[in-house]
Order: structure tokens, then sequence, then C-alpha cells
């Protein structure tokens, strides 16, 4: 993971003092996004299934000199979830900033994706994410809180119908937050990433070389992204800098998005081709 680069693109003092509670913080964009966090003065909660991972998250950004606070809990579990919060405003005090990233993902076509595995996605990302803000609001700053969600894709893919229904679902359940909650001078957010290198995401899309390179192609600007280009989108959006900015769905994808869906669709037909037609039913 590229290392954080506090005191060049934002001051290091930028979020001091503040409380970031983030769901799904225990690896990938979220973890990246938390160390980004603490390493610009932030104390961070990290959220996640695995007690074990989530100490370990934890420490890594103790590790960096940052303030972290390890919780576990089930984003499907609204109960489990409100304690999770509770136990972290007990220590940190309340939230500044809500994060959700917590997210299940498998490549496979409609027909190839079962009753169970379409329900679980759907559960854990937008089920998931309104269980995290209902369990926040009572402990989120207003005026001055933040809420961001990590969405996917801003147009039809192939073999994700299920994240696409899901993401679709977060984005206005987002805009709706931000119409309501505007009133209390709380902004709500949320960023599309593009292909980020080095997370399981990408490499479940992405299992081979030939793969990855169909993939770069698909983006305007060449390249994988890394986390910190999803953490600096993030900083930049939770902090005063952008105090104008709400209800916004924010692609930060080297520009895929702006193709639409055709891409990602002949790169479909492609390995559909290369398989021989056969799918396979997942979840």
């Amino acid at each position: 993971m590229e290392p954080t680069r506090a005191g060049t693109t934002f001051r290091p003092d930028l979020l001091e003092g503040k409380h970031a509670f983030i769901t799904g913080g225990t690896s990938g964009i979220c973890l990246g996004i938390a160390q980004s966090f603490a390493a610009h003065g932030a104390r961070v909660t990290l959220l996640g299934r695995n007690p074990e991972k989530a100490e370990a998250a934890a420490q890594s950004v103790r590790d960096g000199g940052g303030q972290a606070l390890a919780v576990t809990a089930d984003v499907r579990d609204a109960e489990a979830l409100a304690a999770a919060v509770e136990q972290a405003v007990a220590e940190f005090g309340p939230l500044d900033i809500l994060l959700c990233g917590a997210a299940g993902n498998f490549p496979a076509p409609v027909d190839g994706i079962s009753p169970n595995g379409f329900k679980s996605v759907v559960d854990i990302d937008l089920l998931g994410t309104y269980n995290a803000v209902k369990a926040a609001a009572l402990h989120l700053r207003a005026p001055g809180g933040n809420v961001l969600s990590i969405s996917a894709y801003g147009v039809p893919v192939p073999m994700q119908a299920h994240v696409v229904a899901a993401k679709a679902g977060v984005d206005a359940l987002t805009q709706t937050l931000a119409a309501e909650w505007g009133a209390r001078g709380v902004r709500v957010n949320a960023i599309i990433p593009g292909p980020i290198d080095g997370t399981e995401g990408m490499a479940r899309l992405a299992p081979d070389e030939r793969t990855r390179a169909q993939f770069q192609r698909l983006v305007p600007l060449g390249r994988f992204g890394v986390p910190q280009d999803i953490a600096d989108a993030a900083l930049w959006l939770v902090s005063d800098a952008a105090s104008y900015v709400t209800g916004v769905i924010l692609p930060v994808d080297g520009g895929q998005n702006m193709l639409g869906g055709a891409p990602q669709y002949l790169m479909y037909l492609e390995m559909q081709k290369a398989a021989g037609g056969k799918q396979k039913t997942e979840g």
C-alpha cells in the first residue's frame, strides 16, 4: 500500500481532534482511508466482523503513530452495530465522521447468482450502510458531521448486477440523507472508486495478468488507482475545504465511468468467448 502523504497535499493536522468511525476498515481501500485519516490527526474506530483482523488493522494505525480502536460487528446486525458505535463513543467521544465501507462482492452473471448470493451483497452493501447511519445518528456531531460512503460504478457492469443494484441504493440513500440532514449541518457524500490495485476486490475481478491488462485499458488515465487516491478524495470531502459539498457521488476512477458500460461489456464478451460461454452460480 502506498504510504500516506501527510504534510504534502494536506496539512498534517487537517482532522485534528476528530473521531472517524469506519465500517469495513480492516483492509483495502477503507484501511487506507483510516490510516490517512489518522495520519492527519483523527482518532479512528475500525469495525470488522473478525476481531483478530480488526485488531491487526487498528495496530497498523497505531504503528504509524495514530490513535485507533478495533470493534467487532456484522453490519447486517443492527443491534451489534449500535453496540459497537456506543463502545467507540465511550472511548473516543462523539462521531465527526462516519465512513460506510463494508462491502461484499464476487463476479457472476445475473443468472449465475443464487438468490442467497444476491441478498448477501445487498444486505452488506445497502442494508449495512443504512444500519451504520442509523447507529451513528444519535452520536454524530450536528452541525459539522460528515457521512461518507464507498459506492461502486456509475453504469451497468456485466458480472456485477448484485453490486450495481446495491450501490445504486447506497447512492440514492446518500442523496436522500443529504437532503434530510442538510438542515442539521451534516454533509453526506459518496465516492465511486475505479480499479484500485492491491485490494481484495481487484484481485477477484482481475486474478491474472491478462485480465489486469484488459481492465487497465478501460481507464483513460492508463493506470490502476492506489488506496491513497481514494483516501485523498475522502480527506477532501470530510474537510472544511468541502464545506459546501453535499449529496455528491464522486467518481475517483481515472475517468473510467465517463466511458459508460460499453468497454466493460466488450471485455465481458471476450471473457465469455474464452470460457466457451460457461457460467457458474455463486453465493
